[in-house]
């Protein structure tokens, strides 16, 4: 079985791909994958506990990075203004299904809404860090080897 982390013979680049150069999902694929799994933990911990607990906001930070690291380098953009529109969307949801659980019973709509984003900020805020630090080293990565192979090949002249 050839060894995929060294370069092969007469190559300077390692036949396999670093964790930066794995996405190659399209960016429809990567929110519909980011919107299941936020829906699926939101459905899980209301079940569970009656409310938006850790669970959800655990499950929202994983999926921010995931996201991050699965879109393709084109699509970047809309993964990049996926977590906070994701959040919101989703709390817009539990407002509309179950509206007791985001905020006091005598609270209208948007005031739940707001509670939900302020009891969650803590996760929408290191979720979305977290998505664009690993976006921003994947873009420098692409890039570096981007760079090093439109370069050309080294050569060796002397003079004289």
């Amino acid at each position: 079985m050839p060894d995929r982390t060294r370069p092969e013979r007469g190559g300077s680049e390692p036949a396999g791909r670093t964790l930066w150069e794995q996405g190659r999902e399209p960016g429809r694929q990567v929110v519909a994958l980011g919107a299941a799994v936020t829906l699926t933990a939101m459905v899980l911990d209301v079940a569970l506990g009656d409310d938006l607990g850790l669970l959800f906001d655990l499950t929202f930070v994983a999926m921010c990075v995931l996201v991050a690291l699965r879109v393709r380098p084109r699509d970047f953009f809309t993964v990049g203004v996926l977590p906070p529109l994701l959040m919101l969307a989703v709390l817009v949801l539990l407002e509309i299904a179950r509206p007791e659980v985001l905020g006091h019973p005598r609270d209208g709509a948007v005031q739940s809404v707001v509670t939900g984003l302020a009891h969650h900020a803590g996760a929408l805020v290191t979720g979305y860090v977290l998505c664009l630090v690993v976006l921003a080293i994947r873009h420098r990565f692409t890039a570096q080897a981007t760079n090093r192979s439109a370069s050309p090949a080294p050569t060796r002249t002397t003079s004289g």
